[in-house]
């Protein structure tokens, strides 16, 4: 798999990213590591939010890895919008740019001149990207469009754990990369309608939809008609029939997923089962079921019922912790993870672009930059002479 060329499917399309905190930098990220010219315009100085904040107060070498974790293979401008020489410059680049994203906040691309009508006129080819909390039109356009907030009025957060534990939010900014990924999506299908017919359009993408489209089965159920309750016991979701779960062993968890009750009677030997083994999906005895396999697997180690459960058929796997996942062989096996040296943070470890291709491998070509690294070079590549771009340093544009 490594002798794979660089991925370079989108190999030429150029991509001028005025993007912010994860969305929009990881929905880049995608394109970029498919092959695409991201330019990453941001304000002098490494005042940029992202650089300046990290998870965990994690930095290496004094770089964030939030940041880092979303910018390889990008390049940096820095370029200050606030004063009309940066507009001009922006607005130059778009007359030659194929892809622009912008996830600001409502507004502030029409006060730079750059909202969607306005770009269009300047490259009626461009596939203009807007991401955003709520949706441009939606009455709460203007407020934070953040994950948390977002697991929390999109129900994301009511819908896990048990009946008398408060609402638990998914552990990881699970709406801000499955946005991420929706807006690539968007942008792929723009470049292949703008292929068909010459000409560009608008993509919108919000985190309100991103967070209902990752509840696309049990919203179908709850809009026609379903009523869901989570349990008292250890069942997974509020709609999986028994022994949909997670269950306490003797030294750790085990994870139960859709496997008939009579496979697990004759595993278990207990015998209780039997009448609910009847019905194929035995969904209204889904609580009865739990509360008798939770005993049962307290008693043995986790490995224990895996080597026992998993030659069955039994749909069974342990719970591991992140760390545990990230060393298992099943992860390495993939090549998930790639070591990369950035001249600041150093050597790094990072997540591998998620999908393979037989034309090529995405590599990191380029480590996450730092602030305003490539100005010079991508001013140059869009017609400025190095005269124009000293004058332009000594008046603080870029």
């Amino acid at each position: 798999m490594t002798d794979r060329p660089p991925l370079a499917v989108l190999s030429g399309v150029r991509v001028l990213s005025f993007t912010q905190f994860l969305l929009g930098p990881s929905g880049v990220q995608f394109l970029a590591d498919l092959g695409a010219d991201v330019v990453k315009v941001e304000p002098p100085g490494g005042t940029l939010w992202e650089r300046n904040w990290s998870g965990a107060n994690l930095y290496l070498n004094g770089m964030s890895v939030f940041f880092l974790a979303a910018h390889r293979n990008q390049r940096s401008l820095s370029l200050d919008l606030k004063k009309p020489e940066g507009r001009e410059i922006a607005h130059h680049m778009v007359k030659q740019a194929d892809v622009l994203v912008q996830n600001f906040r409502p507004g502030v691309m029409t006060r730079l001149g750059l909202d969607w009508e306005q770009a269009r006129a300047i490259n009626p080819r461009l596939i203009y990207v807007s991401a955003s909390g709520y949706g441009e039109s939606s009455p709460y356009r203007e407020r934070p469009g953040q994950d948390l907030l977002m697991q929390a009025v999109t129900g994301l957060a009511s819908i896990s754990g048990r009946a008398d534990q408060p609402p638990t939010a998914v552990g990881t900014a699970v709406v801000d990369q499955h946005g991420a990924s929706l807006l690539a999506v968007g942008v792929l299908a723009g470049l292949l309608e703008r292929a068909r017919t010459g000409q560009g359009l608008h993509v919108e993408v919000s985190m309100l939809r991103a967070a209902l489209d990752l509840q696309l089965e049990i919203a179908s159920y709850v809009l026609n008609g379903a009523r869901l309750e989570k349990t008292a016991t250890p069942m997974a979701t509020t709609f999986h029939p028994p022994p949909y779960g997670i269950y306490a062993t003797a030294d750790g968890w085990l994870a139960l997923s859709m496997s008939p009750l009579s496979a697990l009677r004759d595993a278990l030997d207990l015998p209780g089962l039997e009448p609910y083994t009847k019905e194929r999906w035995p969904y209204a005895a889904r609580e009865t079921v739990a509360r008798m396999l939770e005993p049962v697997i307290r008693k043995r180690a986790t490995a224990e019922w895996l080597e026992d459960l998993v030659p069955r058929g039994i749909w069974a796997a342990p719970v591991l912790t992140l760390a545990e996942a990230l060393a298992d062989p099943a992860v390495a096996a993939v090549e998930a993870i790639e070591e990369i040296d950035h001249p600041v943070a150093g050597r790094m470890r990072v997540l591998r672009f998620p999908l393979e291709l037989s034309t090529g491998r995405a590599t990191v070509r380029r480590p996450p930059p730092t602030p305003g690294q490539h100005s010079e070079e991508i001013l140059r590549e869009y017609g400025y002479a190095d005269d124009a771009i000293r004058r332009l340093r000594d008046a603080g544009v870029v």
